[in-house]
């Protein structure tokens, strides 16, 4: 005579059916949470993406060699040297000796080469806080020959004699002179807005 199922077992299917339903919700909670968190980290990575700064990305690849593309389409290549809020320093590898680049930042249409890292730490005391005065007063001190770049793409050779507010003052002569009254064939003013580098010869 058959006598059903035993009560013990009907229990024991009763337990693994609630079981198997609290796993069940577990696993969907659990699966509800990790898309969440996934979710949350690619917008905190999208929103920390979008605070960093161009100059925090050169800070990080100091060292790098990359292309740089300029306003009025001259491009330099070079290593990335010193970088400062403003402006950054290319140190371009020819031979006899390197040359080096002052390159106004504000002036930068593209850069290739860069590493995708970003160094957020630096930014704050950007190493070298000098402002694009306090570069290009450094360059009038030492009386270097300088080869200045402006934004319709015209060159200029000579030697800054001095530097103000907004502009500095280029004394013209021959690029293999030094500067001599009898060389100087003209001083033209140059607005901060309109220099996009200044090449140290």
């Amino acid at each position: 005579m058959d006598k059903g199922p035993d009560p013990a077992d009907c229990g024991t299917i009763g337990l693994m059916r609630w079981s198997d339903l609290f796993d069940d919700l577990e696993a969907q909670l659990a699966a509800r949470e990790a898309a969440e968190l996934r979710g949350e980290v690619a917008e905190q990575t999208r929103a920390a993406r979008g605070s960093v700064r161009l100059t925090e990305r050169l800070l990080a690849d100091v060292g790098t060699r990359v292309r740089l593309g300029l306003r009025g389409g001259a491009v330099l290549e070079g290593v990335l040297g010193e970088v400062a809020q403003d402006w950054l320093v290319l140190v371009e590898q020819r031979s006899p000796r390197d040359h080096e680049v002052l390159v106004v930042t504000a002036h930068l249409m593209t850069v290739l080469g860069l590493s995708g890292r970003s160094d957020q730490g630096r930014i704050s005391r950007v190493e070298r806080r000098l402002d694009l005065r306090h570069a290009l007063r450094a360059l009038s001190r030492d009386r270097a020959v300088a080869r200045v770049l402006l934004i319709d793409g015209e060159v200029l050779t000579g030697t800054i004699d001095r530097v103000g507010a907004d502009h500095l003052d280029l004394s013209t002569h021959p690029e293999d002179l030094p500067r001599r009254s009898r060389e100087v064939q003209t001083v033209v003013s140059v607005p901060y807005s309109a220099l996009v580098s200044v090449a140290r010869r």
